[in-house]
């Protein structure tokens, strides 16, 4: 018999009430020696690449936010918002695998409300079994004996381990049983789903360590009195990380937006002042974007700075810029900025896109719903190049824009495009 840090990892030949490595106290805890890893150092050339196919499912668009499919061995943790669609999502990807077998665990919900979701989404698969359970100990044992290749847990906040103290979605048991979890899938080669709460601050519940331990961890975005909801990832051991999926949420469940671009750009039949569209980059997806803009006389003494899905403080420096740069005076003016679609985006790459729909309303003039702009705007109101410029261009091209605005080049782009590209140096120019 030997002894473990649930915390920190760090064994012991004997148990002591204090961890060395993390100087916590009561985390150590009897485990088996068959159990403990016999790791010896190595040098990299003494070191065997084991190379396993990932688990394909038919949602080509979570593939993508995974890395290229579900990674063998792999612990992944999905966050978000209660009733956003976590359990909707996760029972779709487990029903869509009929070539391995799947366990689906459920501390939440009975067996019959998960034949219930199931049959409303319209999916059945053979090979996918489901278990009632919290405690980890019983499912570990399930699982050693169905040997599934994907174990999903809903959620890591019920779970409970008898070896460890503290109620259920404590701190202490969700690290224990994360840590047990955790080794599980390393030595077992099971790729294992974790579905976890948010609290009021919009963060994870639980230890922050639980975020450190994952290999993936996924976001799930949206608010639930619309439509559409986005899965971002926000930390990938195995892919690209600010990956983004968009999935419309029907009656038959959670469904994928292969063009997202095309949903996020408004049909007008009328063209309005105050909109223009930018191009920004979730991942290695550019993705064209809407910004509708507000400019309206102030009536109390201290003008509005509403944002939907921008952040203030950059909308607050760009309208200094305008007023310095360009000579648009908002000082006296309530601001309000919307990106549509429900996105949050950071991009500063739609700095160009936000200053021209200020603009627009400002000044009650249509900007041309076939042109777009992209580009970074700096300090002195000079425009700047952005990352994956070329990508962008294509997506707008590609959607049918006769024109897109940028950033004046130092360097020719390598690709042709039909597209009309008009270049500036800084941002009077347009204004």
């Amino acid at each position: 018999m030997a002894y473990v840090c649930t915390h920190c990892g760090v064994a012991y030949v004997k148990w002591q009430g204090k961890c060395d490595g993390c100087q916590m106290w009561n985390v150590i805890h009897s485990i088996s020696k068959k159990e403990l890893p016999k790791n010896q150092p190595k040098t990299l050339e003494n070191i065997q690449l084991t190379t396993h196919s990932s688990l394909l499912s038919t949602d080509e668009e979570f593939n993508r936010v995974l890395g290229n499919g579900i990674v063998p061995g792999s612990l992944v943790l999905l966050g978000g918002e209660p009733g956003i669609g976590k359990s909707t999502l996760l029972l779709q990807i487990a029903l869509q695998f009929n070539h391995v077998t799947v366990l689906y665990v459920s501390g939440e919900e009975t067996e019959s409300q998960i034949k219930i979701r199931a049959l409303r989404i319209g999916l059945h698969a053979s090979n996918c079994f489901f278990l009632q359970e919290n405690d980890l100990a019983a499912i570990l044992n399930h699982a050693e004996e169905l040997k599934p290749a994907l174990l999903i847990i809903d959620s890591i906040q019920t779970l409970y381990s008898e070896t460890e103290e503290g109620t259920i979605g404590s701190i202490s048991q969700i690290r224990a049983c994360a840590t047990r979890l955790l080794y599980y899938a390393k030595s077992s080669g099971v790729a294992i789903f974790l579905i976890g709460h948010v609290n009021k601050e919009g963060t994870l519940a639980g230890p922050k360590l639980l975020e450190h331990m994952v290999d993936t961890v996924l976001q799930f975005e949206g608010d639930k009195r619309f439509l559409y909801r986005m899965v971002r990832t926000i930390k990938n051991r195995f892919g690209a990380t600010s990956e983004l999926a968009i999935y419309e949420m029907k009656s038959k469940g959670l469904h994928p937006i292969a063009n997202p671009s095309a949903i996020l750009l408004s049909q007008q039949a009328h063209a309005l002042s105050g909109i223009a569209v930018g191009a920004c980059l979730e991942g290695t997806r550019p993705l064209m974007i809407e910004i509708q803009s507000l400019i309206t006389a102030s009536k109390y003494g201290n003008p509005q700075r509403n944002t939907t899905g921008y952040e203030l403080k950059r909308l607050t420096m760009l309208l200094a810029v305008l007023e310095k740069r360009a000579g648009l005076r908002t000082n006296d003016r309530d601001v309000f900025l919307n990106i549509t679609g429900g996105l949050k985006v950071e991009d500063t790459a739609l700095d160009l896109a936000v200053c021209m729909a200020i603009s627009s309303s400002l000044k009650d003039t249509v900007i041309a719903h076939t042109s777009c702009f992209i580009a970074e705007v700096g300090l002195g109101g000079e425009l700047r190049s952005v990352p994956r410029l070329a990508h962008r261009i294509s997506e707008a091209e590609k959607l049918g824009f006769k024109a897109v605005f940028i950033a004046t080049q130092t360097e020719k782009l390598v690709k042709p495009f039909k597209i009309k590209i008009i270049q500036a140096a800084n941002l009077k120019e347009l204004v």
